[in-house]
């Protein structure tokens, strides 16, 4: 059903309430605004799918109380944006959640399966893709749009009993309670003005005085950002950013003069960039911001993790799990660097399937070797907490 009035949504609500198992879904547009636009929020329980029209509706109330109550399990397909933005609509977070390209990865799926392939993978249903790219906030929506909104959530909650049901079979779903807790825990989707320096592309190259400037430019282009509604990118660039930092400058001229800057730009925002600078350069020395450096072992961090990744693979095959979600690249250069403090493979499943054994193979407590054109994983000496041999079968 479509459901474009309060009156509709709170029959619905009543409906569904207490349900085991709640799937959603949400159309949304954002290229051109910081805040996403919510279009459409679909749901559906075993019996039952709606298509909710926030752009129609004021009052969403009747369907967040759902998506709040404890005893329905919302169940998502790489729902990460989804949930950020019923976050900021909600102002509290919905749980629990489920998502099931997460939990795909822990029954052998390809890593950050698509919902199409999934649903064609456990169900055998073929689903259309016309309108991955449609506008999803024009009105009147077309038959076919509606449809296709519809698909998004029809065969959700049969995909996460299929899953669930495997998952417990095997043991397995206890490994996803953190993944699942952090993607309902208000921090994941709060944004921290001061912090977003971190995500500004080569700022590790800037020193730490360098760092201090740019930590409050970035935060002033994030409060902008969101004051404006307008994409990060459209007020300053990360290249910008950067060379702001470095330069520091002190006037709108000096401020234009910097690669990427507009005169537009340098005129409109002058006074706020060069506040920021400012402020950035009277920081004292002992409140300088410091991103972490890797203490990398010695040879090339990249060598050692493309062995590490071997190993990696001989237990994800084994296991039937997506070696990317086992131990992602980046986790493994950072555990081959020493910063193992806090890293998801020094904890939990992931360090009783791999963890441990990267740990000892850094160490030299174990070897791989070829044998017959298979990787082979070989204790060298006595390693009490290290899975038994295992051959990888390619």
């Amino acid at each position: 059903m479509y459901i474009a009035t309060t009156h509709e949504l709170v029959d619905f609500a009543e409906r569904i309430g207490g349900s085991e198992v709640l799937a959603v879904d949400t159309e949304f547009m954002r290229e051109k605004t910081y805040f996403a636009r919510l279009c459409l929020i679909q749901v559906a329980t075993t019996e039952v799918a709606a298509v909710v029209d926030p752009l129609a509706i004021e009052d969403l109330s009747p369907l967040f109380g759902i998506m709040q109550d404890p005893r329905t399990t919302k169940v998502f397909h790489a729902g990460s944006q989804d949930l950020e933005i019923l976050y900021r609509v909600m102002g509290s977070p919905v749980a629990p959640v489920f998502d099931t390209q997460v939990a795909a990865t822990l029954t052998g799926q390809p890593s950050q399966v698509g919902y199409q392939q999934l649903v064609s993978s456990l169900l055998g249903v073929r689903l259309d893709k016309a309108h991955t790219y449609t506008d999803w906030s024009a009105r009147p929506l077309s038959r076919e749009q509606i449809d296709y909104a519809f698909d998004d959530v029809r065969y959700l909650p049969d995909v996460y009993h299929r899953l669930r049901d495997q998952l417990e079979s095997e043991g397995r779903m206890g490994w996803l309670a953190e993944d699942f807790e952090r993607m309902a825990d208000p921090a994941t989707y709060t944004v921290i003005p001061e912090e977003q320096y971190r995500r500004v592309k080569r700022a590790s190259s800037l020193d730490r005085r360098s760092l201090a400037v740019l930590r409050e430019v970035a935060a002033w282009r994030e409060r902008t950002a969101q004051a404006k509604d307008l994409p990060r990118r459209w007020v300053l660039s990360d290249e910008s950013l950067l060379e702001i930092a470095r330069r520091a400058p002190t006037d709108e001229k000096s401020l234009a003069a910097i690669r990427g800057v507009t005169d537009q730009a340098a005129r409109r925002y002058a006074v706020g960039v060069v506040a920021a600078v400012r402020r950035g350069l009277e920081t004292p020395e002992a409140e300088w911001p410091r991103l972490p450096k890797r203490h990398r072992p010695a040879g090339d961090v990249s060598d050692v993790a493309d062995m590490m990744s071997a190993l990696v693979r001989v237990r994800a095959r084994e296991h039937g799990v997506a070696a990317s979600l086992l131990a992602p690249r980046d986790e493994l250069e950072r555990f081959a660097a020493g910063e193992r403090d806090g890293s998801p493979l020094s904890s939990g499943w992931r360090r009783t399937l791999v963890g441990a054994e990267l740990e000892a193979l850094l160490e030299g407590q174990i070897a791989l070797r070829v044998d017959g054109g298979h990787v082979v994983v070989e204790p060298r000496g006595s390693v009490s907490d290290v899975s038994p041999s295992i051959t990888d079968g390619e």
